[in-house]
């Protein structure tokens, strides 16, 4: 996923900070400038981490793996390393940002945060742990229904070089390059304003480039396990749209406060008894248990979306460029000049009717900790969402 923080560029901050009334404004933006400018600062070559004798071993290994990932990007795929993920910042936390997303009680229209130069969001991020839940603790106070999402990873579109950070470093190896390769596609090709658009040609990309990648190495089976980590994923986020929807027609009703307030708890019990349910469907896999094992509102259905709705349809226009990924980097990059009308029915165009997404409003989604999607696309989210 592409966090929106571009903007936290030192060249801003005299702007940022001398053009914005209010105290909580002021103090708002500083720590997205001073949390960023920490994150540069603290970047360290990885030659110079590999160079050093009380590294650990587990880590240079982490380490080395990027680097052969960065080169078959390059290499292989023509995505645009550049001096992306050169650098290491041990950030000696879970998570590179906290981001707090809030809705009113009886509805899924979110909470927005408006910022100079990116414009409006339907979260609000945080560097710091304390303050994102000092934030939401007022939020609350206020009778909003509220979810923080840890991140692990965010892209600055090329603003930056970005580093690898601690936070993803010791994810598995088929996520680590998964993660890589989705990003880089980002400062490929990225549109604004249209997530799904970068989300599904990403989510393709990733998954092409993971199928070469471990073709390479003789590992088609770890792209086997991938595959159905993906699938169940789509299941995942499957299930929780099913019951947003039931939740909408029910926020809709006339009905007594009280009453309402019980029919949604009924709800967010049924949803918890068919993930149980898709849970023994899946053998027992339990990487969602932490995402449904807490007390649950509408602000944490708000962070699952269906942003990989239009992954067929790139993946098809792949095939009809015989799947020469420059011809398919230049025909994306020629539909992304388009209005995004005449994109969309383009790449519907290319859907079985089996592919065709179901008709349901998309939300903004975040970039979870495992690194996938998004909800965040590449998720584990029970591992990696608080």
């Amino acid at each position: 996923m592409v966090l929106k923080s571009i903007w936290l560029t030192i060249g801003f901050a005299v702007f940022l900070t001398t053009s914005l009334t209010g105290c909580a404004s002021i103090r708002y933006y500083g720590q997205l400038i001073s949390g960023q400018i920490g994150i540069l600062n603290k970047r360290e070559p990885i030659r110079h981490v590999l160079a050093q004798p009380d590294a650990s071993e587990k880590l240079k290994l982490k380490l080395k793996l990027v680097l052969e990932i960065r080169e078959f990007a390059k290499d292989k795929l023509f995505l645009p390393a550049k001096d992306q993920y050169l650098s290491f910042v041990d950030l000696e936390r879970p998570f590179a940002v906290y981001n707090v997303f809030a809705t009113p009680e009886f509805s899924f229209s979110p909470k927005t945060w408006c910022y100079p130069i990116i414009g409006c969001a339907v979260y609000r991020g945080y560097f710091s742990k304390k303050d994102a839940f000092n934030y939401a603790d007022q939020l609350r106070k206020k009778g909003y229904d509220v979810y923080i999402g840890g991140v692990v990873a965010y892209s600055t579109l090329g603003w930056f070089d970005d580093p690898v950070l601690s936070t993803f470093i010791n994810l598995s190896d088929i996520k680590l390059a998964a993660l890589i390769f989705h990003e880089l596609s980002h400062h490929l090709l990225y549109v604004a304003d249209d997530t799904t658009f970068n989300e599904s040609f990403a989510t393709a990309v990733e998954r092409e480039s993971l199928r070469r990648w471990l073709l390479s190495k003789n590992r088609p089976k770890a792209y086997g396990d991938y595959m159905k980590a993906y699938r169940r994923q789509q299941q995942f986020i499957k299930l929780v749209l099913k019951y947003r929807k039931k939740l909408e027609v029910l926020y809709a009703k006339d009905l007594p406060v009280l009453e309402k307030r019980h029919d949604k708890a009924v709800e967010f019990d049924n949803l918890k008894a068919d993930y149980r349910l898709l849970k023994k469907q899946w053998g027992g896999y339990s990487g969602y248990e932490g995402w449904f094992n807490r007390k649950m509102n509408n602000a944490q259905l708000l962070t699952v979306a269906t942003y990989n709705d239009l992954v067929p349809a790139f993946l098809k226009l792949l095939k009809t460029c015989n799947s020469n990924l420059k011809t398919f980097y230049k025909k994306c990059q020629e539909l992304s000049k388009k209005p995004k009308k005449v994109r969309r029915a383009y790449l519907d165009q290319l859907l079985d009717h089996s592919d065709k997404p179901s008709a349901v409003k998309h939300r903004p989604a975040i970039r979870d900790a495992s690194g996938k999607t998004r909800a965040a696309r590449y998720h584990d989210a029970g591992r990696f969402i608080f």
